[in-house]
């Protein structure tokens, strides 16, 4: 025979792992109205725990099915009153709690399990990827273009110390300008980008404006 437990409530309030729960008047057998009245019970709180490094996607199959066994209706309760997130001791799980208050996400209702939790781990994956990718597009073609144009820039320190010796002292203009000969083999086997190759053809002009001023006598006129 059931007892009533008048102090149900109180009881609940005391200690913290029991609930109190009412047996509604007729709900074991209407025609017979068993029980006569309302019931007053305790219920201890039973949880479902899972170790802390069970995968995320464990421990949301752990509370779908803990919906799925629990969350009808009964004596005790009314549907999608249990599992609930009350009377918790322990942390909640994130995943858990999204599976127990949304149900099961848009592409599982859909697609097997294994493959919608798949195609959600990419997103957020990809997420993270474009995140990253945002700042580095304004970074990434300046560097490129800096990293192209400086396998040209590089012979201009050259050419110009070349120049600056024949300035200094023009009797060295054989050997400068078989400096300047060996630069422009160099400058000749320089591969860049089409989009790049006039900053090549700059660079050989250039060679070849200061070949002209060393082929020239000293005192010549300029051509």
């Amino acid at each position: 025979r059931l007892m009533n437990f008048a102090q149900s409530e109180a009881y609940a309030r005391r200690f913290g792992y029991l609930t109190p729960v009412v047996l509604p008047q007729g709900v074991v057998d209407l025609a017979a109205n068993q029980p006569e009245r309302d019931m007053r019970l305790v219920a201890s709180t039973t949880s479902l725990l899972a170790g802390a490094d069970t995968h995320p996607a464990i421990l949301q199959l752990f509370a779908q099915s803990a919906v799925g066994l629990h969350g009808g209706a009964s004596w005790f309760n009314r549907a999608r009153q249990y599992p609930n997130l009350e009377h918790g001791e322990v942390p909640l799980s994130p995943e858990a709690v999204r599976a127990i208050q949304n149900g099961p996400p848009f592409l599982q209702r859909y697609l097997p399990f294994w493959l919608a939790n798949l195609i959600e781990r990419m997103w957020l994956a990809m997420g993270l990827i474009i995140a990253l990718a945002l700042p580095l597009s304004r970074i990434v073609p300046p560097l490129y273009t800096f990293r192209i144009r400086s396998r040209v820039f590089r012979w201009y320190a050259e050419l110009r110390g070349i120049e600056q010796d024949y300035d200094n002292d023009p009797r060295h203009r054989p050997e400068l300008l078989a400096a300047l000969d060996a630069l422009d083999t160099k400058a000749q086997k320089v591969v860049l980008p089409l989009a790049y190759t006039d900053e090549l053809y700059a660079l050989r002009a250039n060679i070849d404006l200061v070949r002209k001023k060393l082929q020239r006598a000293p005192g010549d006129p300029a051509a």
